[in-house]
């Protein structure tokens, strides 16, 4: 029981899937840092409140409602989306097309008939000669 453990444990995507998970940790505090430090204040010039989950709330029968709520956990994903997408994503997309620039696709293996057919031609070529 304990040996399938420490094989479940030891495999590599598990490995990788915890990693992956500190380094969203990690990447986790830099946009809380980014949206804290310079969305936040923008947000607080504009409507006066240090973010908008204040903004457009409403009781109704003890009930609150709160549409900024909503509206800034949107804007959160959308700036955690637009980092990722920005900070990691598009430069990985660059190195690996730079990565691919001047290496051609390699070409499928010839078929029995193909290379049949290729050694026919170099008898023929050199019998002209």
């Amino acid at each position: 029981m304990l040996k399938g453990f420490k094989e479940f444990i030891m495999r590599g995507n598990v490995v990788d899937l915890a990693v992956a998970v500190v380094i969203g940790a990690a990447f986790g505090a830099v946009i809380k840092a980014i949206v804290d430090g310079l969305i936040n204040p923008l947000i607080a010039a504009i409507f006066g409140k240090p973010d908008i989950s204040g903004v457009w709330a409403f009781t109704i029968n003890d009930a609150q409602f709160s549409i900024g709520l909503i509206l800034q956990a949107a804007l959160n994903f959308l700036f955690v989306a637009a980092a990722v997408y920005f900070v990691i994503v598009m430069p990985l997309n660059k190195l690996a097309e730079r990565r691919a620039r001047g290496q051609e696709p390699e070409p499928d293996p010839l078929t029995t008939d193909q290379e049949l057919l290729t050694e026919i031609r170099d008898l023929l070529r050199s019998r002209s000669v």
